[in-house]
């Protein structure tokens, strides 16, 4: 499975950004993964950001960026999204999305139970 993230860039506190996650398998096998973003900041593991599960019925997001990001699919494009908003210096890191097959319909946190990794987009906020 290959994950091709992009959107990432630079903004000022308080801006928006959108990244985009394309997996590269037809809609009805991408529609049997659970996905999710992390983020990973300088000299920083790996972090959780938000996931969401086959069907996007379900979402879960860490704390620091609950009530700012959204995340959400597309399964007919094989596509995932992650809109940001009200973004702080801290949100600064590479994002990552990733994909499991492990547990559809849960949401996963933990980066050991992710099996396919996009490339990673960097994020920069600046205040």
């Amino acid at each position: 499975v290959q994950l091709q993230a992009s959107g990432g860039g630079s903004v000022q506190a308080g801006g928006s950004l959108r990244l985009s996650c394309t997996a590269s398998m037809p809609a009805r096998i991408f529609s049997g993964y659970g996905l999710a973003w992390f983020r990973q900041a300088p000299g920083k593991e790996r972090e959780f950001v938000a996931g969401v599960i086959w069907s996007g019925a379900a979402t879960s997001y860490a704390d620091s960026v609950k009530g700012r990001f959204t995340i959400s699919r597309d399964n007919n494009m094989s596509e995932m999204y992650l809109q940001m908003t009200s973004l702080k210096p801290e949100d600064t890191a590479v994002y990552y999305c990733a994909a499991s097959r492990r547990a559809p319909t849960l949401v996963l946190q933990r980066v050991s139970q992710y099996d396919s990794w996009g490339q990673g987009t960097q994020v920069t906020v600046s205040s």
